[in-house]
């Protein structure tokens, strides 16, 4: 899932009166006058961030499988089977800090 700017801006400032147009962060419209100075660098590195978390939790997404299959698999292989495979797949997309 794309992490827009949008909500950079609001983890940054979680009341600020804002609207992007297209995505271009040059065309940003401040309502309340941007009262936290947020620079576009900041914008960006918050984006970098909250993208770099998002792609650890969609890949794990992606490797965890459907609930449906992981109870499947712990029926036919057991809890101890099925938590070393998640603990596998945490250690491959570990979260960072």
């Amino acid at each position: 899932m794309k992490i827009y700017i949008l909500k950079a801006i609001l983890k940054l400032n979680p009341t600020a009166q804002v609207s992007v147009s297209g995505e271009d962060i040059n065309q940003i419209e401040w309502y309340d006058g941007n009262p936290t100075n947020i620079t576009n660098q900041q914008i960006l590195a918050k984006q970098a961030e909250l993208q770099a978390i998002e792609d650890v939790y969609e890949n794990r997404r992606k490797e965890y499988g459907k609930i449906v299959n992981q109870l499947d698999e712990i029926y036919h292989n057991g809890l101890d089977s099925w938590k070393a495979r998640i603990a596998n797949i945490k250690q491959k997309y570990p979260k960072g800090n």
